[in-house]
């Protein structure tokens, strides 16, 4: 719905609780947990990658000058953070994400996820956030904007935070050709009808439009260096504890 929200305003926003029925239990993952969602019209994929980047630095940069006490008591090492609000962060290739794995041995081949491990180890050999950009097609929402330079893959990317932390944003731009994202829709098994008011924002006139997502919890856990997710909200929902 965000990006019927796009096209009528520009720019929007959204900030809630999301919900996700999934059987991952690790330090990463909550059951529900708060995001924030843009979604840009006449935007382009590159132009949100430098969007998200001034946004998270913007946001480690206000927590370095108004929270250095309350880092204090966590023990956090504002030095680690530093670099996070400098900016500058890497734009790395799906394609030679999987060379680096690969090249330190991991059982890791083209076309699969990262799994936490995985994302941990990418994370390791950066001292600020990184992005990962243009994954296969096959492992990502059939909304996605398709890379022209390689169709296998779409026009996306994920936001890893430093020090083992991974994933703590991602986004794309969006496939805005009305046949295209009609036959994506097919390709993806999905009923044509669910979707009828989605493809009619193409079908009436599209824009060139992205959107990220940010996920609290997981920025909090990093900034903060806290070991488990769970401990970055008041009441964690994971799927063993619904409450209270």
């Amino acid at each position: 719905y965000g990006e019927v929200g796009a096209e009528a305003f520009g720019k929007i926003f959204t900030f809630g609780p999301t919900f996700r029925a999934e059987a991952s239990k690790t330090r990463r993952h909550l059951t529900e947990f708060w995001m924030m969602e843009p979604e840009m019209a006449w935007m382009h994929q590159d132009e949100s990658l430098d969007l998200q980047e001034r946004f998270l630095s913007y946001v480690v940069g206000q927590v370095l000058e108004h929270c250095e006490y309350e880092l204090s008591i966590l023990g956090r090492d504002l030095d680690k953070l530093r670099p996070a609000a400098e900016g500058n962060y890497t734009r790395l290739s799906y394609d030679d994400a999987v060379k680096m794995l690969q090249e330190a041995g991991k059982d890791f081949k083209w076309g699969d996820d990262f799994g936490a491990p995985d994302e941990a180890f990418l994370s390791e050999r950066f001292d600020r956030p990184f992005f990962i950009v243009n994954y296969p097609v096959a492992i990502k929402p059939f909304y996605m904007k398709k890379n022209p330079e390689n169709p296998l893959t779409y026009l996306c990317a994920d936001v890893e935070a430093p020090e083992g932390y991974g994933e703590i944003m991602g986004g794309s731009e969006r496939e805005a050709d009305y046949d295209t994202l009609k036959a994506q829709i097919e390709e993806a098994g999905l009923n044509l009808d669910d979707y009828s008011w989605y493809l009619d924002l193409r079908k009436y006139g599209s824009v060139p439009h992205s959107g990220f997502g940010m996920g609290f919890e997981r920025v909090i856990a990093w900034i903060c260096k806290l070991d488990h997710v769970r401990e970055a909200v008041p009441f964690p929902r994971i799927i063993n504890r619904m409450q209270p």
